[in-house]
């Protein structure tokens, strides 16, 4: 018969003690490359760069927040019914495989901050945090930089920011 703290002892045991490998948190597999935003004055804004997932598991962004704005998002671009092409939340997220990267592009997939605060001047830096699906999440810095980009329809209407797609 056991004693009832030998039970304690078995029931606290951990996979770690069993011998099966833990998974590790998402944001400690993340890198970023060359992260950076667009400059704006007041409407949109957008970050590009390269998010690289180190670890041997796939991990998936579910969201972006940022100090500058509390409305964020995570975005792509895809034709729509008449085959324009226009931008619209990632359901789901973005899934980065494991040992795989997601690129962050103009016209592409991106993170998306909305109506900011402040202007976002080229020179700035923006902190962004990234959340993933396992909750865990990572706080990263880019550079604001001047960029014109094309200006493409978000949910059928024209965007007027050029922000980036």
């Amino acid at each position: 018969m056991l004693s009832a703290s030998a039970l304690v002892f078995l029931a606290g045991c951990s996979s770690s003690e069993t011998g099966e490998p833990q998974a590790s948190p998402a944001a400690s597999t993340i890198e970023a490359k060359d992260l950076w935003l667009k400059a704006t004055e007041d409407d949109m804004s957008s970050a590009f760069g390269i998010i690289e997932n180190t670890g041997s598991s796939d991990v998936t962004i579910t969201k972006v927040t940022s100090a500058v704005s509390a409305n964020t998002g995570l975005h792509e671009t895809v034709p729509n019914e008449s085959g324009s092409m226009v931008m619209r939340e990632k359901t789901g997220g973005f899934t980065i495989p494991a040992h795989g990267e997601l690129e962050l592009t103009p016209g592409e997939n991106h993170l998306m901050i909305m109506d900011p605060q402040k202007p976002l001047e080229a020179g700035d830096d923006v902190t962004l945090t990234l959340v993933f699906s396992d909750d865990s999440s990572i706080e990263l810095t880019a550079p604001v930089k001047d960029f014109a980009g094309a200006k493409e329809s978000y949910d059928g209407t024209p965007s007027q920011s050029g922000h980036g797609h």
